[in-house]
């Protein structure tokens, strides 16, 4: 059996917004858009991995909040955690510091404007389930 890698994603919020990441790579994923995060190393708890993961792409001091439930397959062996998080007080704004060219907040009704990957959508459907009348306007949900 093959072992699963966990990829953590971040519904990262602020202000009742949405932070969404358009990919710059690779060359199959460049210019759709994401929940930002990425692999849980080796003897890494997923919170701790998601923090990291969004310090070194973004920039940002943050704090997981809460795990949404459910997990989504990407490319084998890998699937998708996500957790609902928050930027820390203090917190520099995010930037696209790497594996992104550019970052979107999105408001409870431009939250399916951007053409999300494909992995992503029934991820951010939950998310989104659990934050509210607001957000719960997502399409086939």
């Amino acid at each position: 059996m093959t072992r699963r890698i966990v990829v953590v994603g971040a519904a990262l919020l602020d202000g009742g917004r949405l932070l969404a990441a358009r990919r710059s790579a690779p060359e199959e994923l460049a210019g759709r858009w994401e929940l930002p995060g990425g692999k849980v190393e080796p003897g890494e708890a997923p919170e701790a991995a998601l923090v990291r993961e969004l310090r070194e792409e973004l920039g940002v001091e943050t704090e997981a909040v809460a795990r949404v439930p459910g997990s989504w397959p990407l490319r084998p062996p890998y699937e998708l955690h996500v957790w609902t998080a928050r930027l820390l007080p203090g917190s520099a704004d995010p930037a696209p510091l790497q594996d992104h060219d550019a970052l979107r907040w999105l408001a409870p009704a431009d939250v399916w404007e951007v053409p999300w990957l494909d992995q992503d959508v029934p991820a951010v459907r939950a998310a989104l389930s659990l934050l509210g009348d607001g957000f719960r306007s997502a399409p086939g949900g």
